[in-house]
């Protein structure tokens, strides 16, 4: 036998021998003293460099950890060092196509869907949109006022304008700010608890046929709302004063031939006309740039503008933008919470949460977080309602994907746009003293005429799916909105939409097992004609999914129907086509969880 002992320089190999094992044994004893102590001093000398060590790589994780955070929580902190100036050209250009769009849209959804000041319209295209830059994780998606949601806000705006009753014009413009203002205000404080409490997972609620619904809806109320200038029937909208989409309707039809204005009928349809042809021919030449980038909304605001003060359109009963002041003698930002603001508060909370509840994002083939984009939004929302009067703002798929298709690649073009909106707010804005608001409504049908022509592929789309409550839903959002108002088709909707989840929440999957002849499986007897169940008086189920308060409430009824009526549909009046069983017996092989319910 053989044993190795460590000494000093090198192993010795050991005889049988005990002498042998006590020399070794004596002088390894002798050693061992002097070697610890010089072993504990180097012990205690490197672990003290060591703690050294292993504290100064902490502190450089941890600064990289903090960095990361910083850089996800906000965004800008990642981009902004890495960005490259070939990108530059790419986004400048993007961000001149998006401004020339979205100027004339900014003012046209202020003045004609908010019944506002052309001013909130176009601060609600800038501020945000620089706030959203910095915080929000995509790099192409364009924040900006919407149409639908501008609907919101003016029908909000013209409900409480009716209540308030008559007042001038100064009083008249102060109600419909101070509602926009509050609105926006809780709006971006609702967007960002939702992403702060990592609540983005709530919008499966708003199913496809809901959006659908509402989105036709929003579609026809605002062709009918924008038909009204168009006819040059303002003035007598005001004295009639329509309230519910119905009543404009019935509206048009008894005065349109009989008092429509001539001009403003001509240039509103040629306007109309021009901007489809526009179009249309862009759409023609997608492969030469030059055409494919021609800013049509733009060149129909100014050709008209252009065309109304050189023939004073306005004499001829046209009505046009007129003077707008920059310079309220009011201080540029304010706080949204005042008197005068919160006294529209409750009135207002139902639409500031239909109007949160409808946002969306845009993807370009990188990562976007649903809870960040909802902090970004919200808290640029919040932000622009420091400005009186603001309007909603969210992120526009069309406006975002012209701006991925024209060259924008990071948030530098939303920046850019943003300036140039800026710029024409505070310099070019008297320039459009003639510009018609007919031309303004055309511009929204343009928006419009894209959503309509979605509507029959809609219900194509569930007719061949045979989706009946789907379309169901669609059909009573679309026709509570058009009776009443888009807030309560939505709301009506949207508790429809949770009691069918809740109803199917509530009813856990089940079956009945028999058995397969010849063989030990027991499988479910409505998928296996040929299964048999047994024959003395046992109910064999199989429960498919978990067990919670939600599907428990109703177990005992379903496994009561199921023992008398099996798996077949029945109705309730009709007799037992089954023995009562003796002995039932649970198949639980699927069932993860059961709460205490």
């Amino acid at each position: 036998m053989a044993a190795q002992l460590p000494s000093d320089r090198d192993h010795f190999q050991a005889s049988s021998s005990a002498s042998s094992f006590t020399d070794l044994d004596v002088r390894h004893e002798e050693r061992t003293p002097l070697l610890d102590s010089i072993a504990e001093r180097r012990d205690d000398y490197g672990s003290g460099q060591s703690s050294l060590a292993e504290n100064s790589e902490a502190k450089r994780n941890n600064r990289k950890v903090l960095i990361k955070r910083i850089k996800y929580y906000i965004p800008s902190f990642a981009w902004i060092p890495s960005y490259s100036t070939t990108l530059l050209g790419g986004d400048f250009l993007a961000g001149i196509t998006v401004a020339s769009i979205l100027i004339p849209q900014s003012i046209s959804y202020a003045t004609s869907l908010a019944k506002i000041t052309p001013l909130a319209g176009l601060f609600s295209a800038a501020l945000p949109a620089v706030i959203y830059a910095f915080l929000g994780t995509s790099r192409q998606l364009n924040v900006a006022p919407e149409a639908a949601l501008s609907l919101l806000v003016g029908q909000a705006i013209s409900v409480i304008r009716a209540d308030e009753g008559p007042a001038d014009d100064k009083t008249f413009d102060a109600i419909g700010i101070a509602v926009s203002t509050i609105i926006t205000f809780q709006v971006g404080l609702i967007t960002f608890l939702l992403g702060f409490f990592r609540l983005g997972f709530i919008d499966v609620v708003l199913s496809r046929a809901l959006l659908r619904g509402f989105i036709s809806a929003v579609a026809v109320v605002i062709m009918i709302e924008q038909l009204i200038p168009m006819f040059g029937l303002g003035p007598l909208q005001k004295l009639v004063q329509p309230e519910t989409t119905v009543e404009k309707l019935i509206f048009l039809v008894e005065n349109t031939f009989a008092h429509l204005n001539p001009v403003t009928t001509t240039i509103s349809f040629s306007a109309l006309a021009i901007l489809l042809l526009l179009r249309n021919l862009k759409n023609l030449f997608k492969n030469y740039w030059f055409i494919y980038r021609l800013p049509e909304v733009l060149i129909v605001v100014v050709v008209s503008t252009f065309l109304s003060a050189k023939f004073q359109w306005d004499q001829d009963g046209v009505d046009i933008l007129g003077p707008v002041s920059i310079s309220s003698g009011q201080s540029f930002l304010q706080i949204p919470l005042r008197s005068v603001t919160l006294k529209y508060l409750r009135r207002t909370t139902s639409t500031a949460v239909i109007v949160a509840a409808k946002q969306n994002a845009a993807r370009f083939g990188h990562s976007v977080s649903p809870n960040r984009e909802l902090v970004a939004l919200g808290v640029a929302n919040v932000a622009g309602s420091f400005v009186p009067g603001t309007l909603p703002a969210y992120g526009s798929i069309t406006r975002s994907r012209i701006n991925g298709d024209v060259g924008g690649r990071s948030q530098v073009a939303a920046l850019i746009c943003s300036a140039l909106i800026l710029f024409t707010t505070f310099f070019l804005l008297p320039s459009l003293y003639f510009l018609p608001k007919c031309v303004l409504a055309s511009i929204i049908c343009l928006v419009v005429f894209s959503l309509i022509f979605e509507i029959p592929h809609d219900l194509i789309y569930y007719c061949r799916m045979e989706a009946w409550i789907d379309l169901t839903l669609m059909a009573l959002t679309f026709i509570f909105s058009i009776i009443w108002n888009v807030e309560v088709g939505i709301v009506v909707s949207l508790i429809i939409s949770l009691l069918l989840v809740v109803h199917r929440s509530s009813r856990a999957r089940m079956t009945i097992l028999g058995r397969i002849p010849g063989t030990d499986r027991w499988k479910p007897i409505n998928e296996n004609p040929e299964a048999e169940e047994r024959a003395d008086g046992t109910l064999i189920v199989r429960i498919r999914e978990n067990l919670d308060f939600a599907n428990t409430a109703q177990l005992k009824e379903r496994l009561r129907r199921l023992e008398l009526y099996g798996v077949q549909k029945s109705h309730p009046s009709e007799a037992p086509r089954r023995q009562q069983a003796s002995v039932l017996v649970f198949h639980l092989a699927d069932v993860e969880t059961i709460d205490a319910s």
